[in-house]
């Protein structure tokens, strides 16, 4: 447990020293400052444009910078090796750098959702349930982020293009596409979170949103813990 704590530790401050973690709380504090200026001028958004937003834009992003980060810049670097070299179980690192990137993704996007929520004159309830929807999805995106920064250094790209493309372009055009999406997934929980009448509405049902996420997060630590023996094992070789 006191291992677990240590890399807890070491990862929060890895990725809150660095200057991309303020332009991350920048950027999801844009929805909060869009619906703040239209409050002020008069005019209100409506939460369900600036909860898509959020879905489709910050949180993504946001997960996709931390996710990468938590463990892939520390694999390039080969600083890594300091945690490898030791007789820690893989899982534990692995779930140590998970929760870390997942909690501080989570921590921005609830805040700005429930920010923007509130101040675009949205009702409690439907705020309230797709900021846990967006806290559950940011783990769901993280485990996702996390595995491919195990298997490859191009995480980063390959993240900008499921978000861009695969969830941004195809899901709108194939239908198909969207039981692959946790942008999907995220407004399926949301839509059914909040009270019936609100404006959400997801692409799937809430088993296959349900399922989805859970697939993603434990197949996502299962292979980023699977890859990382492995790293080990080429790497003392």
């Amino acid at each position: 447990m006191k291992v677990f704590a240590t890399i807890v530790e070491l990862t929060l401050r890895a990725l809150l020293g660095r200057r991309r973690t303020v332009l991350l709380a920048l950027l999801a504090a844009l929805p909060v400052l869009v619906a703040l200026l239209a409050r002020v001028s008069g005019r209100t958004p409506g939460e369900a444009t600036l909860f898509d937003a959020m879905v489709r834009t910050v949180l993504p992003l946001v997960a996709l910078v931390f996710g990468t980060s938590a463990l892939g810049s520390e694999l390039e670097d080969g600083t890594a090796v300091y945690i490898l070299a030791k007789p820690i179980r893989r899982s534990q690192v692995i779930l140590a750098k998970a929760g870390v990137a997942g909690s501080l993704t989570g921590g921005l996007v609830v805040a700005s959702t429930l920010g923007s929520g509130i101040l675009a004159g949205g009702t409690l309830a439907t705020t309230v349930g797709f900021a846990v929807a967006a806290a559950i999805a940011a783990f769901a995106y993280v485990a996702l982020f996390l595995a491919a920064s195990v298997f490859t250094g191009r995480a980063l790209i390959l993240g900008l293009v499921y978000t861009l493309v695969w969830e941004g372009a195809l899901a709108g055009i194939l239908e198909g596409t969207r039981q692959f999406s946790i942008r999907e997934a995220t407004l399926s929980l949301a839509a059914a979170l909040a009270p019936a009448g609100s404006r959400i509405e997801g692409g799937l049902e809430l088993g296959g949103a349900v399922g989805l996420v859970v697939v993603v997060i434990a197949g996502g630590l299962a292979l980023a813990t699977w890859r990382l023996a492995s790293w080990e094992v080429r790497g003392s070789d």
